[in-house]
Formats: structure tokens, C-alpha cells, sequence
């Protein structure tokens, strides 16, 4: 179970039903403001933008290669420029030979596999391979260079909690892709999204009880073994105190893992003839994601409608749905040792993996293919995040 200083049923009913909340009244009998909200309202569509535009620079971003290696070093540039601290690496041998799908359900029409059943059309989805399917001719030039065996790095940093810096909330994306486009949604999106987070936390007026570590994984394309690198080589260092006395834990204890992969493309299911609408459909929504055959679902879904109260409270603009069919993304890896979700924009296994989302490792994952609203569906899943990992870490603002 995830460790807190109050049972988190409390958290989900405060959360989920605000007005039962007591609210502190300052002297003047005005309600305070709330934190949470104000750094909500620090996230911006513009900067989002920015930062995923940023990530498209680097064209699709393959694993091993040097287009790869080039937004790593980026993003840690980033992250710097930000304040965020604590900033390191993660180095891991990876080799095609040696790949290693993902251990949990995978995307799959069969419901009893945690994917979820398959209903209403189908697309077909895969790997687009072909460089002259991409008519971009500098992007495809970009793009030219194939991925190696070798070293593989990934980056992180760390906002470390003030009260408990021994237990911490880790907030991914991944921010590799493939199919010679420029991986803006599949997952610039969810990278820029953590990135903007680590932005928003590391102001030095920001002050957390617990850590947060945002970190972008490597090689999720592969089988996810960025995120399986972290896991072997961190998981037996948890809450370990580094020299001892110190008050520093490089490793804290893990309280959750929270995913996001794919923030942006929600145009509803594919017509009877294989087309999805150019639109953003009116029902868009935010999906929070648990694997239910997990070890750890009971407390995976304590923390699914924890973010989904923070979705009523803090996003502006798309509510939240909670489902039970987590799969094929980096939350995997963590989802039997510590309670994990998985934000994106669509179901993974009976949406995602049906054709909902046609530029899903194609040329056309490009920044020019969206829109505001689809942008703005990304943002919602930061506001999202940003307010159930701000309630769990107890974020305030220091005058």
C-alpha cells in the first residue's frame, strides 16, 4: 500500500467532493488560496507547446541513435535551466538480441489479458518502416540513421521533499519514438508534460513534504527497457540512507509510479471505413489507467481516483475517466512492486490499440498535425497530475 500521512480514502474524499474539505480562514475571514491551484494556473499552453516543438527537433528520436542522444543531452539542458536538482542519469547496455517484451498484459482483444475486448470498428495500426512514406524531405534526412546496439542513457531529477525526502512520487513519460515522423504526440506529448511539471516544481517558492522525480525514459519503443533499466538497477536501493546521517536518500521509498504516453489524440473511433475525424470529439477526456490483474491494483486504483478528484478540481478544460486496463507502457515494469497508473489520451489495449489514433508510429506524428484543442487535451493531463501529486506531496508556496 502507499505510504502517507493520512489514509488516502481521506485524500480521494477530499479530493472528489472539495466542499467537504474544511477550509483554513485567514484573519480577515477571506479563504487563503490554494497552492495547488495557483501552480496549476503556472502551466501555460504556449510554454507546453514550446517544449514539445522543442523535442521535434530531433525528429523521431530512435534509441541509439545520435538524434537520440542529442535530446537527451537537451533535455537535461532543460531541466538545469528549470532549477530542477538532483539531476543524474541512468546507463544501461541495450541490444536488439536482448529485448525483452513487457512482462504485463499486452494489447490485446481479449479482455482476460488486462488489454480490454475490442468493440465497434477497427483500424489497422503497426510500424510504419518505409522512409518514403514521410514527404518531408529534412525530416527524412533526420530520420536517416539507423539505431545501434550499445549504451543507453536516460535522464532524471529529483524535487526533493522537505519533511519526508525518504519517500517520493516518480512521474514518467518517454521521450523515444519511432516511425519517421517526429514522435510529437507518441510521447513528445507525455515528455513535455513532465518536463513542465519538473518546471513548475522546481521554483525555489515551491516546497514539498515528500520527493517527486520526474524522469524520462529511454527505449520504451523496444519493450520498455528504459524503465526496466531503473527498475533493476534502483529498486533494492529504496529508502536507504546515503552516507548514513545525512538526511539524503538517493533512492527514496516509492509511494507510486505515474505514466503518461500519448496525451493529445482523441478524435473518437475509426468510421466504417477506416478514417478517424480531423476534430477533437466533444467527449474527450483524459484517461487514467490501473492494471487490474497487478499486484498492487487495489492501491493502483486508490491512486487512479485520487488524480481523477484532482481532474474536478484543477483541469480546465476535459474531465477524467478511470479505467482497469493498463498495459504496454512504462508503468509496467513498477506495476507489482509499487501502485502505478498510466495517464494518456485514449484507452491503450481497446482504443489505442483498435486505430483510434492513426499517426500512432507514422510519418504523420508530426507537430503540424494538431490542433490547440488536442494540445490543450495534453495540458489537462498536466493540470491533472499536477494537482493529485501536489495533494500527495503537500505542496505549498513559501512567501
Amino acid at each position: 500500500m502507499i505510504r502517507r500521512a493520512a489514509p488516502l480514502a481521506a485524500i480521494i474524499l477530499a479530493t472528489a467532493i472539495p466542499a467537504l474539505a474544511a477550509p483554513t480562514v485567514g484573519e480577515t475571514g477571506s479563504k487563503p488560496a490554494d497552492p495547488i491551484k495557483v501552480l496549476a494556473g503556472r502551466l501555460d499552453l504556449e510554454k507546453y507547446k514550446a517544449t514539445i516543438k522543442g523535442l521535434t527537433k530531433f525528429g523521431d528520436r530512435r534509441q541509439g541513435t545520435d538524434r537520440n542522444r542529442a535530446a537527451v543531452d537537451w533535455i537535461e539542458a532543460q531541466l538545469k535551466s528549470y532549477g530542477c536538482s538532483n539531476i543524474s542519469r541512468i546507463k544501461y547496455q541495450y541490444s536488439p538480441s536482448e529485448t525483452r517484451r513487457p512482462s504485463g498484459p499486452p494489447v490485446s482483444p481479449d479482455a482476460a489479458s488486462g488489454g480490454g475486448r475490442y468493440r465497434g470498428t477497427r483500424s489497422p495500426t503497426g510500424v510504419n518502416t518505409d522512409a518514403q512514406l514521410q514527404p518531408d524531405e529534412k525530416l527524412r534526412a533526420l530520420n536517416s540513421q539507423p539505431t545501434e546496439p550499445g549504451e543507453r542513457e536516460e535522464v532524471y531529477c529529483t524535487k526533493v521533499g522537505s519533511t519526508h525526502p525518504e519517500e517520493m512520487y516518480i512521474v514518467g513519460g518517454h521521450m523515444d519514438g519511432h516511425g519517421w515522423g517526429e514522435a510529437a504526440n507518441d510521447d513528445g506529448s507525455g515528455t513535455a508534460l513532465v518536463m513542465e511539471l519538473a518546471r513548475v516544481f522546481s521554483s525555489p517558492d515551491v516546497k514539498t513534504e515528500r520527493s517527486i522525480r520526474f524522469a524520462l525514459w529511454n527505449n520504451e519503443e523496444t519493450g520498455l527497457n528504459g524503465a526496466r533499466a531503473y527498475v533493476d538497477q534502483r529498486a533494492a536501493l529504496q529508502g536507504k540512507e546515503e552516507p548514513a546521517g545525512s538526511g539524503r536518500y538517493p533512492e527514496p521509498k516509492w509511494l507510486g509510479m505515474i505514466q503518461h504516453d500519448m496525451m493529445m489524440f482523441d478524435h473518437g473511433m475509426p468510421r466504417a471505413d477506416g478514417t478517424v475525424s480531423k476534430q477533437q470529439r466533444p467527449e474527450a477526456d483524459v484517461n487514467i489507467e490501473f492494471q487490474s490483474l497487478s499486484k498492487t491494483a487495489a492501491g493502483s486504483q486508490e491512486l487512479a481516483w485520487v488524480f481523477y478528484g484532482a481532474n474536478e478540481a484543477y483541469a480546465t478544460d476535459y474531465p477524467a475517466a478511470v479505467g482497469p486496463h493498463m498495459t504496454n507502457t512504462d508503468s509496467t515494469p513498477f506495476m507489482d512492486l509499487v501502485p502505478a497508473i498510466s495517464l494518456r489520451e485514449n484507452e491503450r489495449g481497446r482504443e489505442i490499440g483498435a486505430g483510434w489514433d492513426p499517426q500512432w508510429h507514422q510519418p504523420t506524428d508530426v507537430y503540424a498535425t494538431y490542433s490547440d484543442a488536442d494540445f490543450r487535451l495534453g495540458l489537462n493531463a498536466a493540470q491533472t497530475t499536477l494537482g493529485a501529486i501536489g495533494r500527495l506531496t503537500g505542496a505549498t508556496l513559501t512567501r
